[in-house]
């Protein structure tokens, strides 16, 4: 045994939440009992993009992907019997971070809390969304305003809080490379820092304050020397940046503070039980090395690519860490790559190549409008189309899916239906009918406050209007945010107050600017499906076939449509893709009026089951069944029999790696939805 003294261990979080606020605090307790010293939360889609889960938008997306928090009420049961003095908390919320920091804020008074004594995180990064997670709701300058007024305001009043946490995470799992994934991370928080300066908000001799409080969240991949090195070359330009650019002279200060979500974009639904093996060399990527060693450490579970986790599977990835930690000598020595010629030279590229990459954006006039223009989303969508194409060709091997494939039967997953978690369909109907309960309940208390109270309580309509008022303005808009969280308002309210102001943004698709991934060589598979694009167009009398591709719901994973629709492009189709976030009203709309000859739609969420057959009965409504629709996403077996049933024409998973494949399958359903005869085609 060693007479070293043991680093304290990195904060070890599960991402959680799912179905109700009451569910999910039973949860947290449950893993915090189980040694998780940190809380990270999940929202589900309808909280994360600003919407009540009685909105159109929300159907089939309530407490799927995350808890839904609509207002104080549910905050309070979120972490009711959780002393928040005691917690260090992250919340995953970026367009609507500021209210729910309002509500937590609100709920620790009520807890009796002094609020300088709250320790977490809202990520708070809306540049990511724009790029690749899609829960952005206003437009770039008045998002950047949110992000800057909630710096500002918790500098001088939560001082130990993080106020964002620049999230490269999401721009790995679109495709970026690690130079990509460091040069738009820095970019994106110089364009944080720059407008926070700028503000006046703060004193020049407070910013060594703000920049304190910068965290980053980023990705961890299976590459775990390259990913070891990326986070060395992070603290380095950091560091730079912080000292040259904003005069940061405190060492601490300039200090590059991260937590991890290890890669998810390597989990494969097939084998899936390599994926603890991956997530093991991605944690050692980011605490191997004590000098650019993570301050908290997320990992998914390895069934993720089936579906939602169970409260064991999560467990799984805790017991990962805690036995790194707890049981092996990690945490008894120094830094272990300290004076590494390979390490050292691989941290010098990337340091270089980023600088050039962020010098780049800086011309462009800086991250947001790099945003605007839709060069980073091409850039990523161009990158992950080339990775694609790489694993395709077998360049890049994925053990399980084009590598060793033959396999022993999987205990695991000999029973998918009970392999992953799976949220109650009665949940939704139960939460809109609680939050139309709690409209007409805090209505009710509106109406008798004051009866011998000398303090008239602002109503919710005064303080949604108060809140407009400041946000026409330039007024801090987090006192008037309290004010709304304290009178009941809700989540669909506060959004739908700002985006009267501020109007709404849909970003840029990259689709369009992205260049060939994969070129139709004679003899290629691809030559083969052109071939079959170009016959079938013939056949219908058609110049060109087009194909819609459409995400409905509020699910903002756009990587794979959009991987699907630069190939759809490249093999000959006429591609119409809107977007993310979608109706299937509005996507049967857009296949009417554009004549397409199929609909694909794709869904990470999980609400597929819903609004895949709402897709089909529409058009079916319309007279439209010669238009075959595909569905892909994360659907586990059971769901995808049932599509089927329901009149799909094919289901695609991520176990379908094969995008060429894909859309030759896609013709091959144009045609006999068009009685045609089939195409054999020599791949």
């Amino acid at each position: 045994m060693t007479d070293r003294q043991k680093d304290r261990p990195w904060l070890m979080r599960t991402y959680a939440g799912h179905s109700t606020a009451e569910a999910s605090n039973e949860l947290y307790r449950r893993n915090l009992a189980k040694g998780q010293t940190g809380l990270s939360v999940a929202f589900d889609l309808p909280t994360q993009t600003g919407y009540d889960s009685d909105h159109i938008l929300a159907r089939g997306e309530v407490g799927r992907v995350g808890v839904p928090v609509a207002h104080l009420g549910d905050m309070r049961r979120l972490f009711q019997d959780i002393p928040l003095d005691q917690m260090n908390t992250s919340m995953t919320i970026n367009a609507t971070a500021m209210w729910l920091l309002a509500l937590y804020q609100v709920v620790a008074e009520e807890q009796g809390v002094d609020i300088t004594k709250l320790q977490g995180t809202t990520q708070n990064d809306i540049v990511k969304e724009y790029l690749s997670r899609g829960t952005h709701v206003f437009p770039p300058v008045p998002s950047l305003r949110l992000t800057t007024d909630m710096i500002a305001y918790t500098v001088s009043h939560i001082p130990k809080w993080n106020p964002i946490n620049i999230c490269s995470y999401h721009l790995q799992e679109a495709g970026a490379t690690p130079v990509q994934e460091i040069a738009y991370a820095m970019s994106t928080a110089i364009a944080v820092l720059d407008a926070v300066r700028d503000s006046g908000q703060v004193p020049q001799e407070r910013m060594g304050d703000v920049v304190g409080r910068i965290s980053f969240f980023v990705n961890a991949g299976v590459r775990f020397v390259e990913e070891m090195c990326k986070m060395r070359a992070f603290g380095r330009i950091w560091d730079r940046v912080t000292r040259e650019r904003y005069g940061i002279e405190n060492p601490k200060h300039r200090r590059f503070r991260y937590g991890v979500q290890v890669n998810s974009l390597g989990l494969t639904e097939a084998q899936p039980e390599n994926n603890v093996q991956r997530i093991v060399l991605e944690m050692l990527a980011v605490t191997l090395s004590k000098d650019a060693r993570a301050r908290a450490v997320q990992l998914p579970a390895w069934n993720e690519a089936l579906g939602l986790p169970r409260p064991w599977d999560q467990q799984w990835s805790l017991r990962i860490q805690q036995v790194l930690a707890y049981e092996s000598d990690l945490l008894e020595y120094g830094d272990l790559f300290e004076g590494s010629k390979v390490v050292g030279a691989k941290v010098d590229e990337l340091v270089e190549e980023s600088l050039a990459e962020m010098e780049r954006i800086e011309e462009m006039g800086g991250a947001m409008a790099a945003v605007e223009s839709g060069y980073l989303k091409s850039q990523l969508v161009s990158s992950h189309a080339e990775r694609r194409a790489r694993i395709e060709s077998g360049e890049e091997k994925i053990i399980g899916v084009n590598a060793f494939e033959g396999t022993e039967p999987n205990p695991l997953t000999a029973d998918l239906d009970t392999a992953i978690q799976t949220v109650d369909p009665a949940v939704e109907a139960r939460v809109v009918g609680a939050i139309r309960e709690w409209r007409t309940t805090r209505e009710e208390a509106s109406d008798r406050q004051g009866n011998g109270d000398p303090f008239i309580y602002p109503t919710v309509e005064q303080t949604l209007e108060k809140l407009k008022e400041a946000a026409k303005g330039t007024d801090n808009l987090m006192e008037a945010t309290l004010e709304c969280a304290r009178a009941g308002v809700t989540t669909g309210e506060w959004a739908g107050a700002l985006r009267e102001v501020f109007g709404e943004f849909r970003a840029p698709t990259g689709v369009s600017s992205a260049p060939v991934a994969v070129a139709a060589e004679e003899g290629s598979a691809m030559a083969g499906v052109r071939h079959k694009v170009e016959l079938t167009a013939k056949d219908l009398g058609v110049g060109k076939l087009r194909f819609l591709v459409g995400k409905p719901g509020l699910d903002g994973h756009s990587n794979g449509a959009e991987q699907i629709a630069v190939r759809a492009r490249d093999a000959g189709f006429e591609v119409v893709y809107q977007g993310i976030r979608l109706t299937p009203e509005q996507i049967v709309d857009a296949a009417l009026a554009e004549d397409v000859h199929a609909v694909g739609l794709s869904i990470l969420s999980g609400s597929h089951a819903q609004l895949v057959p709402d897709v089909l009965d529409r058009l079916r409504v319309a007279g439209a069944t010669d238009i075959p629709v595909i569905a892909g996403g994360i659907i586990p077996n059971g769901d995808a029999e049932a599509l089927r049933a329901a009149g799909v024409a094919a289901v695609f998973t991520p176990k379908d790696f094969d995008i060429t494949g894909i859309i030759g399958r896609i013709v091959d359903e144009i045609r006999h939805a068009n009685k045609l005869d089939p195409l054999e085609v020599p791949a």
